[in-house]
């Protein structure tokens, strides 16, 4: 069961990432308040969910939130300032966009940096116990998926709409055919080259 708060005396915004291990492409962020009396029996840590209950929650997540918004740092951007602190500024992003204030943020993770006057808390595994953590997820997780299913059409050839750029061994022997797009990020290691010694 996830908790409907962490403390039920402040206004807190569930905060995730989505893509932080893909090869290519943004990372997304999410925060979402929620009213402390919400439930919702589907809502999970987005990676228990199917494609399909994600999609199905997305827009009940929307409607029943007091305040949610979602960013995102391109690939380029990313190379620039590397992948956690991407992670974190697309976070203050998507809160710096919300129509509520929060007096807290539960962080998916261990690591953020401060937002501003607002108090943090970061918690390992958020996403599967905490619900404004968990709609984060969902959010930040379908918004980056409707992202890469765009730029796969460009790109078909690298199985974004089934591997969101993750690093399978179908994207990474993609690149090694068909070489790097404008949306891959340079500073990850592309390709396998371990060396098999026998």
């Amino acid at each position: 069961m996830l908790k409907p708060f962490f403390d039920k005396t402040k206004i807190e915004a569930g905060c995730d990432e989505a893509g932080r291990g893909c090869l290519a492409g943004p990372v997304y962020a999410a925060a979402v308040i929620l009213p402390h009396d919400y439930t919702n029996k589907l809502l999970n840590d987005s990676k228990q969910l199917t494609e399909k209950q994600r999609d199905k929650l997305r827009p009940e997540i929307e409607k029943d939130a007091i305040a949610w918004a979602v960013a995102y740092i391109d690939n380029k951007e990313i190379d620039k300032i590397n992948i956690l602190t991407a992670s974190i500024c697309a976070m203050h992003k998507a809160v710096d966009q919300l129509g509520k204030k929060p007096e807290l943020l539960l962080i998916d993770g261990n690591r953020f940096k401060p937002y501003k006057d607002i108090c943090h808390k970061c918690i390992i595994k958020g996403d599967s116990l905490f619900m404004s953590i968990a709609a984060a997820s969902v959010l930040a997780k379908t918004y980056r998926d409707e992202y890469m299913y765009k730029i796969h059409l460009e790109h078909p050839e690298y199985g974004w709409d089934k591997n969101k750029a993750y690093p399978t061994k179908f994207h990474r022997n993609a690149i090694l055919k068909y070489g790097i797009t404008k949306y891959h990020r340079l500073s990850y290691k592309l390709t396998d080259t371990q060396l098999k010694l026998f």
